[in-house]
């Protein structure tokens, strides 16, 4: 037998004790609904050595957790990975959506990035400055939280709510003083245009990033546990790319057209690795605090409790 498929059979192994009688079970005529997105999890299956499963999966690409979000409560997807911030914008309309895990991450793949030649030293500086950030996302967040660590708000600075791609263009023709922006973009504007980044998200961001699943695919025993096996699926792959970044970056480069340097750059500035998380108190009272700082700077209408979004039935290991 030789190394590679070694390497195969005993991940299945692993995934196979992780979940008794998982693989006895009949998936027969079963689809899956996953939101995934270019570098995700899935990219890395055949590398990490994780096989399709018996059921069928069947993915949709978004560019935002929002959008993804947005599927599940249609009910066109079971499942999704997104960051802390958009089901607190679903919960008004009582969505059909629970957040069943968290899996902490990276806080350095978030940052307020300045042009090169920029004399600017601290968020002391914001004011009047011409900020690029996106609408509802973490990025949205973390501004408000450095605005509100500065004495300052909204009004304090000239705001624009652009998506990544348009950020990125507009920081590169010198329209913006300061990018807050996340992922491979940062090391992207640093390798391209001298771009500095000013601060990262270490003190504003928890870290957690949520896993959403459609409610009525939960209480669908089958669903349920096709859920199960595929969300330790996806980790075993994030698993498998903290072990190895060159071949990571390598991947990366091939599918989404991206210099490997600046993977490898990413790699070496993240403040941790991904952990896969049961819900705990810790982690509902990291969203509300979310919420509650959109609500003080009049994002949301009225304070929100994050409380009923989450659904602490699932029992995950690292």
């Amino acid at each position: 037998m030789n190394r590679r498929r070694f390497l195969q059979y005993s991940a299945l192994g692993g995934l196979a004790c992780a979940l008794p009688g998982a693989f006895a079970r009949d998936w027969q005529g079963l689809t899956l609904g996953v939101a995934t997105y270019k570098g995700a999890a899935p990219t890395f299956f055949e590398e990490a050595g994780i096989e399709r499963p018996a059921y069928e999966v069947k993915y949709a690409e978004f560019n935002g957790g929002n959008l993804g979000f947005e599927a599940l409560i249609s009910g066109t997807l079971d499942l999704a990975p997104m960051s802390e911030i958009p089901p607190i914008f679903g919960i008004r309309n009582q969505a059909p959506v629970k957040l069943i895990a968290v899996l902490t991450g990276d806080v350095n793949n978030q940052a307020f990035v300045v042009p090169k030649g920029s004399t600017m030293q601290s968020l002391a500086e914001l004011p009047g400055k011409r900020v690029g950030y996106i609408r509802s996302t973490s990025s949205h967040y973390m501004l408000l939280r450095a605005l509100k660590d500065q004495g300052l708000t909204l009004a304090d600075i000239q705001p624009l709510a652009l998506t990544p791609q348009d950020g990125f263009a507009a920081f590169q023709n010198g329209n913006l003083d300061v990018w807050v922006t996340f992922g491979y973009f940062i090391q992207l504007a640093e390798l391209r245009s001298g771009a500095r980044v000013l601060r990262t998200g270490q003190g504003y961001l928890s870290g957690n990033y949520v896993i959403a699943a459609n409610q009525r695919a939960i209480e669908d025993p089958r669903k349920r546990a096709a859920i199960e096996d595929y969300v330790r699926r996806e980790y075993r792959s994030w698993q498998w790319v903290q072990h190895h970044p060159e071949a990571w970056a390598a991947r990366c480069e091939q599918v989404l057209g991206i210099p490997r340097e600046v993977f490898i750059a990413q790699y070496k500035a993240q403040s941790g690795p991904r952990v896969l998380q049961a819900v705990d108190d810790a982690a509902v009272r990291s969203q509300q605090d979310v919420a509650d700082t959109f609500y003080a700077a009049g994002v949301l209408p009225q304070r929100l409790d994050v409380a009923p979004l989450w659904d602490r039935s699932f029992s995950w290991t690292s």
